[in-house]
C-alpha cells in the first residue's frame, strides 16, 4: 500500500517485527535515524553513531551508514526492528547531516526519498516524502503504536532545520 500523501496511514495491527527501508537516487548523502518513545516516555534515538541492537531496548539496529556523498545511484539504508512492545511511537527520519552540521537546507524537494516498511507477513507500505518544507531533516512517517487495535504507519512529511544536533528534543519538536 503506497501512502503518497501527508496524513495517510495504514493499519499494522499486531505486527511483531519489521524492517524499514530508505532509498534514493539522488546525488546526496541521506541517512536514515528512528527517534523512539518507549512506554514508559523516554526518548531515544538509533542512527549511524548509535546502530543499536536487536537483543536489547529498543530492539531496533540500523544496517550503517551508506555514505554515498554525491555519486547518485540506488542508494538504501535499512533498519530492522524487532520487537515494537515497550514503545509507543516510533519516528522515521531522514536527514542530510552534512547540511544539519552547517545549518543549510537540504535538497529533499529535488530528491525522490522514499520509506518503506515491511512487516513480518510480508506485507509492504511505501510512502513518498511529500513535503514542500525547506530543511535538513525530514520526519518522513510514524509508526504509532499507542492504539489498543495495533500499530498504524502514518505519512508524517515534516520538515526542518537543524544547526548541529545536540539532543533528541531537537528532533522531537519537528517530528510532534
Amino acid at each position: 500500500m503506497d501512502l503518497k500523501k501527508k496524513g495517510e496511514e495504514a493499519q499494522l495491527g499486531g505486527i511483531k517485527q519489521f524492517m524499514v527501508t530508505l532509498k534514493w537516487t539522488t546525488a546526496a548523502d541521506f541517512d536514515l535515524a528512528a527517534l523512539y518513545e518507549g512506554k514508559d516516555g523516554k526518548i531515544g534515538l538509533v542512527y549511524f553513531g548509535e546502530l543499536g541492537d536487536l537483543n536489547s531496548y529498543p530492539f531496533m539496529q540500523l544496517s550503517g551508514d551508506e555514505g554515498i556523498g554525491d555519486s547518485g545511484g540506488d542508494n538504501s539504508e535499512e533498519m530492522r526492528v524487532a520487537k515494537i512492545d515497550d514503545l509507543n511511537n516510533i519516528w522515521i527520519i531522514c536527514w542530510d547531516y552534512t547540511a544539519v552540521e552547517a545549518g543549510t537546507p537540504a535538497r529533499f524537494a529535488e530528491s525522490d526519498v522514499t520509506v518503506s516498511l515491511t512487516d513480518d507477513t510480508g506485507t509492504n507500505h511505501e510512502v513518498g516524502l511529500d513535503t514542500g518544507e525547506m530543511g535538513n531533516v525530514c520526519c518522513v512517517a510514524q509508526i504509532d503504536n499507542t492504539s489498543p487495535m495495533g500499530a498504524k504507519f502514518v505519512n508524517t512529511s515534516k520538515a526542518g532545520t537543524l544547526k548541529g544536533l545536540s539532543s533528541s528534543d531537537q528532533l522531537l519538536q519537528i517530528c510532534r
